[in-house]
């Protein structure tokens, strides 16, 4: 086949290793029926070609990578076109990355540090379809460039965790599939503490959640007898991790927390090396984990994976084309949040105290979470827990509500209105049970709400205000009502006072009677 480099017969000036600047659009050599023509290269080839549900338009398939005929020439041109600000040749920089970790990996390798960086870059690009393509082509260098990738592996594994928080299905997707070549390609003991130093104490529960799964499949096929071997920078670092995760706010993260100590728990030096690694402070609920372990086993998943997330969403849109990324991030969140939606109502039944006390911190984890969506997740959880579990909810309204009613004023008006929603469906189901709770809720439903210039939050607030005068006893709200409607103003000491005039008159009627 001819190479796309060779430029011997031009007069052109030949400004990359003898490259003339229209045969640097493409390094591959072309099908043998094209042979006498240049060749449109990854890019072009791409805009030729019907977009799939898997595979966006940017974003070249496995089978499609090809070997350079000047690989050194390519990497050299790889890295000038990720510097570049046009999002189209940073994309196609990263397909000739891919390329040369496929077909020429000891050229890479020689760069790898410089080329490693330059892609870890790119996953932080603002533009989904180029941090995608750049979570792709971590993957690749992973599968291939194998353990030399060590020496990569924590700057690596620290960007491509915190994508494991986009909202974005398909990042998400690509994020898991390079994680996983992640653990199966480099040195267990590297893979282990980049993804403990990247992942375990950050903020975002599908990070955590993320780091945790992963971890999970170091352990167990590497087995206890690794994982206790002693060695530095894994047994001490691996048990404190694991106590963290099986403590974590997340169902799932404790899942896997569970799921690891459940892996190593028959080594017989297991108890000791708990007792060893374990802070003192976590170790009796580690052991009470391990002791329900060896009693009714792991047993399930408790909800979804995120993989198992995009899998849905992937079989609802087969045969359709590529729509813009706006319109596609739009309504994976949407999907997510009716995914939620559903998995909170499936959430069990604490069994003993310690399960009520995890609860009773996962809910309030999620109510205080930085993330808007995470604090509606814990909203829509409470309700879920008033309806079906309302015994819980009143031996422990204290702790959820005074974590709740932040979530009644909250500064994201979407929260602040779903909060508000709940509130009046919840009012009719605990009733006088809100009493111990009553005092710091009134000016959490009160303050700003009623004076609101959103229209969606005041019809929420007036509703609420409504229910608690019908459903709880008019002696509860006099002495909240009396004392707030003195530093009120405008239309909700309008309302406050309607509101206050009427239970008064109910209270005076009552005792006339009596």
């Amino acid at each position: 086949m001819p190479s796309k480099y060779a430029a011997e017969t031009s007069s052109e000036p030949t400004p990359i290793g003898g490259v003339r600047a229209p045969e640097l659009l493409s390094v591959f050599d072309g099908p043998p029926d094209l042979s006498d023509e240049i060749p449109l290269g990854p890019r072009g080839r791409y805009k030729d070609r019907t977009p799939s549900v898997t595979h966006s338009p940017e974003v070249m398939d496995p089978s499609e990578l090809e070997p350079f005929a000047k690989p050194e020439a390519a990497l050299t041109e790889a890295l000038a076109l990720l510097a570049d600000d046009d999002w189209e040749k940073k994309i196609e920089g990263l397909n000739f990355i891919r390329c040369l970790s496929a077909y020429h990996a000891a050229v890479l390798t020689g760069r790898l540090h410089e080329t490693s960086l330059a892609v870890a870059q790119e996953v932080k690009n603002l533009r989904s379809g180029v941090s995608r393509a750049a979570v792709v082509c971590l993957g690749d260098l992973f599968t291939y460039l194998r353990k030399s990738m060590d020496q990569e592996v924590d700057n690596t594994v620290k960007v491509l965790l915190h994508k494991a928080g986009e909202s974005n299905t398909f990042i998400r997707e690509e994020v898991d599939k390079a994680l996983k070549a992640m653990v199966n390609n480099v040195t267990p003991a590297r893979a282990l503490c980049s993804l403990i130093n990247g992942g375990q104490s950050h903020l975002h529960t599908a990070v955590r959640r993320c780091t945790a799964q992963h971890m999970a499949d170091i352990v167990e096929r590497m087995g206890p007898e690794w994982v206790l071997s002693g060695t530095k920078g894994v047994t001490d670092r691996t048990f404190p991790a694991i106590a963290r995760f099986a403590l974590d706010s997340s169902q799932q993260t404790r899942y896997y927390g569970r799921k690891m100590l459940f892996c190593v728990m028959t080594h017989p030096d297991f108890d000791k090396t708990l007792e060893k690694y374990v802070p003192a402070k976590d170790l009796p609920y580690i052991k009470e984990f391990v002791n329900n372990l060896h009693q009714k086993g792991l047993g399930e998943m408790p909800l979804d994976t995120p993989s198992a997330k995009g899998r849905r969403s992937h079989t609802g849109s087969v045969g359709h084309s590529r729509s813009s990324s706006t319109s596609r991030d739009a309504l994976n969140i949407t999907d997510r949040e009716a995914t939620e939606a559903r998995e909170v109502s499936r959430k069990a039944v604490p069994r003993n105290s310690l399960e009520s006390e995890e609860y009773v911190k996962d809910i309030v984890g999620l109510l205080n979470a930085k993330d808007f969506r995470d604090r509606i997740n814990g909203i829509k959880q409470l309700l879920s827990d008033a309806e079906n579990n309302q015994d819980f909810v009143v031996v422990n309204i204290v702790k959820i509500f005074d974590a709740f009613k932040s979530r009644l004023h909250d500064s994201n008006s979407k929260v602040n209105q779903v909060a508000l929603e709940t509130m009046h469906k919840m009012i009719p189901l605990l009733k006088d049970n809100l009493s111990p709770v009553i005092n710091m809720l009134v000016p959490a439903m009160v303050d700003n709400n009623l004076n609101s210039k959103n229209p969606g939050i005041y019809a929420a607030a007036t509703d609420v205000i409504q229910a608690l005068c019908q459903h709880l006893d008019s002696y509860l709200l006099l002495q909240p009502f009396c004392t707030k409607v003195q530093f009120l103003n405008g239309k909700a000491k309008q309302d406050i006072t309607e509101k206050l005039a009427g239970k008064a008159l109910l209270c005076f009627a009552r005792l006339f009677v009596c």
